[in-house]
């Protein structure tokens, strides 16, 4: 399945990440994606950032666990969580979900928003759907509720899509 075109040509390409809460998993994957979007020379022609489908951290910092595990393999940390605003649909490329209890909530967004806002729901997707030899519903899994192992676990999951992706992007933004 290939990269839906940008909305904008003359502008950046606009992904979104989305998780639940939005300290965890899905500024995880804004921040080694947005590193490795850097390491291709591809940071001025694509836009990262992340979102929760929930409210319970809004304006929090990225949980402290998931700080250290990027922190430790090189990565930024730097990060305040928002909800996601079915507005964004109206200007992002593409939407990436951690899994698919996130999934059907944008699913739900775009079904009621979508139209008007112009948002072809082909631009909804599993973050992990880019991630070589995954199976058809790839999730990241959440977390939050276990040991420093599942952030570790959840950063190789990231890792591996985001280079994915990266490469995806490098073939449709120079052709």
């Amino acid at each position: 399945m290939s990269l839906p075109e940008p909305r904008d040509p003359s502008g950046p390409y606009r992904v979104s990440v989305v998780c639940l809460g939005n300290i965890c998993r899905s500024p995880m994957a804004e921040k080694v994606l947005s590193a490795d979007l850097e390491r291709a020379g591809l940071h001025d022609l694509v836009r990262v950032d992340s979102s929760g489908t929930g409210h319970w951290h809004i304006g929090d910092g990225m949980d402290t666990r998931a700080a250290t595990t990027l922190r430790v393999h090189g990565y930024l940390t730097t990060h305040t969580a928002r909800q996601f605003d079915p507005a964004d649909l109206g200007t992002r490329d593409l939407v990436l979900a951690m899994d698919l209890d996130n999934l059907d909530e944008l699913s739900g967004a775009v079904a009621e928003h979508g139209a008007e806002l112009g948002f072809d729901p082909a631009r909804l997707r599993l973050f992990r759907s880019f991630a070589p030899g995954v199976g058809p519903n790839p999730e990241v899994p959440d977390p939050y509720y276990g040991g420093d192992d599942g952030f570790t676990a959840v950063l190789s999951m990231v890792e591996s899509a985001a280079k994915g992706l990266t490469s995806e992007l490098a073939t449709r933004l120079r052709g």
